[in-house]
């Protein structure tokens, strides 16, 4: 398991932007497959995004397409969610997590390492 700690939420009105940033320790985040999920209050967890050395990112949410980019920075084992346009429907607890491995998922218990979330809120 590796160590992951998010950073970059915050309140933004609906049409703004914000980027996620998740810091991997404790491993090299070129060996993992790491991902963005959310939790909505009331809603379950839903895969947003992935990215990986060989993927390279695969948005696991339709819905996020055009509107969230996600990349990455290995000199700095930091993976990043670039999020605009975003709408309250977007207003979420965001957590990302890593694999072992290269291959992305959308569900969450294939992930072993956890973020404590980050919380991002759209409203006007």
């Amino acid at each position: 398991q590796v160590q992951l700690v998010e950073s970059g939420g915050g309140m933004v009105q609906p049409g703004g932007s914000l980027r996620l940033s998740c810091e991997v320790s404790g491993g090299n985040a070129r060996d993992y497959a790491v991902a963005w999920f959310r939790q909505a209050p009331g809603k379950e967890r839903e895969g947003v995004s992935c990215y990986s050395i060989t993927r390279t990112s695969a948005y696991l949410k339709e819905s996020v397409e055009g509107r969230f980019a996600i990349s990455g920075d290995y000199t700095k084992n930091t993976i990043y969610l670039q999020m605009n346009s975003l709408e309250s429907g977007d207003t979420a607890i965001y957590y990302c997590a890593a694999k072992p491995g290269y291959a992305c998922s959308g569900f969450g218990s294939y992930y072993d390492s956890w973020g404590q979330g980050t919380q991002v809120t759209v409203s006007s």
